[in-house]
């Protein structure tokens, strides 16, 4: 206990000492704006997928409770294609997510970086190819499922016959 009493109020200065270099701290900002724009720009990606995902979810609600109203509409055809989409949609926001949580870490572990003497440049080339990844994946998700959206249903129903046609 008196070691923590003699040498924390020397620690605590070294580290205030160590981190009030305003060069250092300008210098880390500077590293940390392309990572910070990327993670605004997965944002306004994200909030475009979740847009579309809200979207898939209140059609399909919208859907059950019309069948449960009137169980001889068919619309299991709909169902199936906007259950299909919304599986993969919640994977395009899980990827993308992910990649959001990494770039956070990977600009913490750019300021941690200045403050201490290990190197961690390969730890944050890491991280970025990981978050690359990630992104990439994500749109890949995002993109599959606008593919989809975009071609519809494989039959949709008619209410006058049943007659199914393609979809446009």
């Amino acid at each position: 206990m008196d070691f923590l009493l003699v040498h924390a109020p020397q620690a605590a200065l070294d580290l205030i000492e160590k981190t009030s270099s305003t060069p250092r701290v300008l210098q880390m900002l500077q590293f940390s704006l392309a990572p910070a724009f990327l993670l605004v720009a997965i944002g306004s990606i994200m909030n475009v997928m979740m847009a579309r995902l809200t979207w898939v979810a209140n059609r399909i609600e919208r859907l059950e409770a019309r069948f449960e109203d009137r169980p001889e509409e068919p619309c299991e055809d709909e169902l199936d294609w906007l259950v299909r989409r919304r599986g993969i949609a919640q994977r395009a926001v899980m990827f993308s997510t992910a990649a959001a949580g990494l770039i956070s870490v990977l600009i913490a572990a750019l300021f941690v970086s200045a403050y201490i003497s290990l190197k961690v440049g390969t730890f944050i080339a890491v991280l970025w190819v990981a978050t690359m990844a990630l992104l990439i994946t994500g749109l890949s998700f995002f993109f599959r499922e606008t593919m989809i959206a975009a071609k519809g249903p494989a039959t949709r129903s008619h209410s006058s016959g049943g007659a199914h046609r393609k979809a446009p």
